[in-house]
Protein backbone atom coordinates (compact mmCIF):
# COMPACT_ATOMS: atom_id res chain seq x y z
CA UNK A 1 0.00 0.00 0.00
CA UNK A 2 2.85 2.35 0.85
CA UNK A 3 4.43 1.76 -2.59
CA UNK A 4 1.09 2.43 -4.27
CA UNK A 5 0.74 5.76 -2.44
CA UNK A 6 4.32 6.69 -3.36
CA UNK A 7 3.64 5.92 -7.05
CA UNK A 8 0.47 8.01 -6.90
CA UNK A 9 2.35 10.90 -5.30
CA UNK A 10 5.01 10.70 -8.02
CA UNK A 11 2.31 10.68 -10.68
CA UNK A 12 0.32 13.54 -9.15
CA UNK A 13 3.37 15.76 -8.64
CA UNK A 14 4.71 15.22 -12.15
CA UNK A 15 5.01 18.52 -14.03
CA UNK A 16 2.57 17.78 -16.83
CA UNK A 17 -0.17 16.77 -14.37
CA UNK A 18 0.22 20.03 -12.49
CA UNK A 19 0.27 21.96 -15.76
CA UNK A 20 -2.93 20.22 -16.80
CA UNK A 21 -4.57 21.06 -13.48
CA UNK A 22 -3.66 24.74 -13.85
CA UNK A 23 -4.99 24.65 -17.42
CA UNK A 24 -8.31 23.22 -16.27
CA UNK A 25 -8.67 25.86 -13.54
CA UNK A 26 -7.82 28.69 -15.94
CA UNK A 27 -10.14 27.14 -18.52
CA UNK A 28 -12.98 27.15 -16.03
CA UNK A 29 -12.42 30.83 -15.29
CA UNK A 30 -12.07 31.58 -19.00
CA UNK A 31 -15.39 29.84 -19.66
CA UNK A 32 -17.29 32.52 -17.75
CA UNK A 33 -15.61 35.25 -19.83
CA UNK A 34 -16.47 33.53 -23.12
CA UNK A 35 -20.04 32.79 -21.99
CA UNK A 36 -20.51 36.43 -21.01
CA UNK A 37 -19.16 37.57 -24.37
CA UNK A 38 -21.58 35.27 -26.18
CA UNK A 39 -24.62 35.90 -23.97
CA UNK A 40 -24.16 39.61 -23.30
CA UNK A 41 -22.58 40.85 -26.53
CA UNK A 42 -23.13 38.53 -29.50
CA UNK A 43 -26.55 37.08 -28.71
CA UNK A 44 -28.28 40.49 -28.41
CA UNK A 45 -26.68 41.60 -31.69
CA UNK A 46 -27.87 38.42 -33.40
CA UNK A 47 -31.32 38.99 -31.85
CA UNK A 48 -31.45 42.45 -33.43
CA UNK A 49 -30.30 41.11 -36.81
CA UNK A 50 -32.79 38.22 -36.83
CA UNK A 51 -35.65 40.25 -35.42
CA UNK A 52 -35.59 38.54 -32.03
CA UNK A 53 -36.30 35.03 -33.27
CA UNK A 54 -36.31 32.55 -30.40
CA UNK A 55 -35.99 28.93 -31.42
CA UNK A 56 -36.62 27.49 -27.95
CA UNK A 57 -40.35 27.03 -28.56
CA UNK A 58 -39.87 24.99 -31.76
CA UNK A 59 -40.90 21.40 -31.24
CA UNK A 60 -42.69 18.51 -32.82
CA UNK A 61 -44.29 15.38 -31.52
CA UNK A 62 -43.64 11.78 -32.37
CA UNK A 63 -46.15 9.52 -30.72
CA UNK A 64 -46.29 10.64 -27.10
CA UNK A 65 -42.83 12.26 -27.13
CA UNK A 66 -42.27 15.96 -27.66
CA UNK A 67 -38.99 16.67 -29.51
CA UNK A 68 -37.65 20.11 -28.51
CA UNK A 69 -35.69 20.85 -31.67
CA UNK A 70 -35.58 24.56 -30.83
CA UNK A 71 -33.49 23.97 -27.71
CA UNK A 72 -31.09 21.94 -29.81
CA UNK A 73 -30.86 24.73 -32.40
CA UNK A 74 -30.15 27.25 -29.62
CA UNK A 75 -27.44 24.97 -28.22
CA UNK A 76 -25.81 24.62 -31.66
CA UNK A 77 -25.89 28.39 -32.20
CA UNK A 78 -24.44 28.96 -28.73
CA UNK A 79 -21.69 26.40 -29.39
CA UNK A 80 -20.80 28.01 -32.71
CA UNK A 81 -20.62 31.44 -31.10
CA UNK A 82 -18.44 30.17 -28.25
CA UNK A 83 -16.17 28.31 -30.68
CA UNK A 84 -15.89 31.43 -32.85
CA UNK A 85 -15.02 33.60 -29.82
CA UNK A 86 -12.37 31.15 -28.64
CA UNK A 87 -10.96 30.98 -32.19
CA UNK A 88 -10.71 34.77 -32.44
CA UNK A 89 -9.15 35.07 -28.97
CA UNK A 90 -6.61 32.31 -29.64
CA UNK A 91 -5.78 33.75 -33.06
CA UNK A 92 -5.12 37.13 -31.41
CA UNK A 93 -2.95 35.60 -28.69
CA UNK A 94 -0.99 33.56 -31.24
CA UNK A 95 -0.42 36.68 -33.36
CA UNK A 96 0.88 38.58 -30.33
CA UNK A 97 3.12 35.68 -29.30
CA UNK A 98 4.46 35.36 -32.85
CA UNK A 99 5.28 39.08 -32.95
CA UNK A 100 7.07 38.82 -29.58
CA UNK A 101 9.08 35.84 -30.79
CA UNK A 102 10.11 37.72 -33.94
CA UNK A 103 11.19 40.74 -31.91
CA UNK A 104 13.18 38.61 -29.47
CA UNK A 105 15.04 36.50 -32.04
CA UNK A 106 17.75 38.27 -34.04
CA UNK A 107 17.48 37.68 -37.76
CA UNK A 108 19.58 34.75 -38.95
CA UNK A 109 22.53 35.56 -41.19
CA UNK A 110 22.43 34.33 -44.73
CA UNK A 111 24.72 31.39 -45.55
CA UNK A 112 26.87 33.45 -47.94
CA UNK A 113 27.40 36.10 -45.26
CA UNK A 114 28.54 33.45 -42.79
CA UNK A 115 31.01 32.04 -45.32
CA UNK A 116 32.36 35.50 -46.14
CA UNK A 117 32.84 36.24 -42.44
CA UNK A 118 34.76 32.98 -42.02
CA UNK A 119 37.01 33.88 -44.98
CA UNK A 120 37.59 37.32 -43.49
CA UNK A 121 38.53 35.82 -40.15
CA UNK A 122 40.94 33.36 -41.79
CA UNK A 123 42.61 36.19 -43.74
CA UNK A 124 43.01 38.18 -40.53
CA UNK A 125 44.71 35.21 -38.86
CA UNK A 126 47.21 34.86 -41.74
CA UNK A 127 48.37 38.49 -41.43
Amino acid sequence: MKRFLQEFKTFAMRGNVLDMAVGIIIGGAFTSIVNSLVNDVFTPVIGVITGGIDFSSLSFGIGGAQIMIGNFINAVISFLLVAFCVFILMKSVNTLMHKKAQEAAPPAKAADVVVLEEIRDLLKEKK
